[in-house]
């Protein structure tokens, strides 16, 4: 383990989400589902297309620092990308849903979907993934993760709800 990888690094406890990037077994799945539980919190309080957006660009900064210090620069334990991809994947949950119920139906298959598509890494995320190799390339395979996500469940959440 490369020395860098503490949580004494405030760069890498950012990046692991406060350490949910340091379980062995699936840690995008738990930071996903961080992620998850954070968005459905603020989405009452706050504009969670904008704090996406600026979870973005944080990321991005935030992973480009923290790669610099890893052998492995999209290294498992760096889950702040899957809180950017899963927010994207939520935003039906909060704008194209008008009961609780509709919220979390929208909001499970928003999970699932997110976690199949970044496991499995179609085109075009896997091309994202190994084309850039940076804090932005951390992150934009999530993003496309989620956007995919979003793209599917914007329609079928008007046709179904």
């Amino acid at each position: 383990m490369n020395h860098k990888k503490t949580l004494k690094n405030p760069y890498f406890f950012i990046a692991s989400l406060g350490g949910i990037g340091l379980i062995r077994f699936a840690p995008g799945t738990f930071g996903s589902i961080f992620a998850w539980f954070l968005f459905i919190f603020l989405s009452h309080y706050l504009n969670m297309i904008f704090m996406t957006f600026i979870a973005f660009l944080f990321a991005v900064w935030v992973c480009e620092n923290v790669s610099k210090d890893l052998e492995e620069k999209d290294d498992k334990s760096i889950v702040i990308d899957e809180l950017v991809g899963m927010w994207i994947a939520l935003i039906p949950a909060v704008y194209f849903a008008d009961t609780q119920f509709e919220r979390t139906i929208i909001a499970i298959v928003a999970l699932l979907l997110f976690r199949a598509f970044d496991i499995l890494k179609p085109y075009p995320i896997y091309y994202l993934d190994q084309k850039f190799k940076n804090g932005f390339g951390v992150v934009i395979d999530d993003v496309a993760a989620g956007m995919i996500t979003l793209l599917i469940l914007i329609p079928l959440s008007l046709l179904l709800f």
